[in-house]
């Protein structure tokens, strides 16, 4: 089978593709800054440092496919300057290794899949939006439209060496291992659904299962090319997903709570305009090409993860 190199394989994403990958009998290395050997066997494990450009040179020649998942989260700190330059660094400079090693080292890779975000584009014209955001569309002139336009840009250059690439740009992603809805869990965990803003802001989101499978549908079907929205088909506004999430977790038990913009803008100062705005992203693409969601709407993606043991 082939090796499947993959750059932020530590992460989220990451962890769950490797298991998901190794599971179909390919082979698995991971790209890290970190010299201990990775302790998931049988997950390979080849140096990298996106920072001083260096790079595993047999981990490239024996490669088939990249998967690019390689940077910084943009959730987890605010957004002061320094932060939003790691941000746009991370995952910048990551590609231009990956593109100076493909130049450099011989290889056979055969394709790149590299992740994007919806950041790229800008809030719905009007709520609820009747023309869902298309891969078409031009990205955004805020800061995280214009960090997915370098990000996917930076990438580019692989198709001139002619190698395939394809471009995923992710909703939010719903897990059990982290990530949204784990903040989504604890305002409910004691008992209040916590809504943000007007709560009627669109959510596009992806269970990560659905998320891993448009990763390895991009590896496996070589008329895949260009960007690819990966969201589930059936978006929802904040405050459905939140009462759904509560009603799940604790019956009849909790109280709807809404929390105002301005707080937010308190706590969370710039990354306020993310959680506040209202995104609604076409999955229409994908599923033209093929691709079946497992999980298409939020009731089911919660079925899946918060089963009823799983609730207190």
């Amino acid at each position: 089978m082939p090796n499947i190199l993959i750059t932020g394989g530590t992460g989220l994403i990451g962890m769950t593709l490797s298991r998901m990958l190794l599971e179909k009998g390919y082979t698995v290395t991971l790209l890290s800054r970190n010299s201990r050997k990775e302790t998931r066997s049988p997950i390979l494990t080849a140096h990298w440092d996106p920072q001083t450009q260096t790079i595993d040179a047999e981990a490239i020649r024996q490669a088939d496919y990249i998967i690019h998942l390689a940077g910084a989260n943009v959730a987890d700190k605010r957004w002061s300057k320094k932060r939003k330059k790691e941000i746009v660094e991370s995952r910048t400079k990551s590609s231009a290794l990956i593109i100076k090693a493909l130049q450099e080292i011989p290889n056979k890779v055969r394709a790149v899949v590299s992740a994007s975000g919806i950041g790229w584009y800008g809030p719905d014209p009007l709520i609820p939006n009747p023309n869902p955001f298309e891969e078409t569309a031009p990205a955004d002139e805020d800061f995280l439209g214009e960090t997915c336009r370098l990000w996917e840009n930076s990438i580019t250059p692989v198709t001139s060496m002619g190698k395939r690439l394809v471009i995923l740009r992710t909703g939010i992603v719903l897990s059990n291992e982290g990530g949204a809805l784990a903040e989504f869990k604890k305002p409910v965990k004691m008992g209040i659904a916590a809504i943000l803003g007007s709560g009627k802001q669109i959510i596009s989101w992806i269970h990560v299962e659905d998320l891993c499978r448009l990763f390895l549908q991009a590896i496996e079907h070589p008329d895949w090319a260009g960007v690819y929205n990966a969201v589930a088909p059936r978006p929802v506004d904040n405050r459905a997903l939140t009462l759904e999430l509560a009603g799940r977790l604790k019956g009849k038990y909790f109280v709807p709570v809404y929390i105002p913009s301005f707080l937010l803008k308190i706590v969370l100062g710039e990354l306020c305009i993310e959680v506040l705005k209202s995104a609604t992203v076409s999955a229409k693409r994908a599923r033209i090409a093929g691709f079946q969601f497992l999980y298409p709407s939020i009731q089911s993606a919660l079925e899946e993860l918060l089963p009823p043991k799983a609730r207190s």
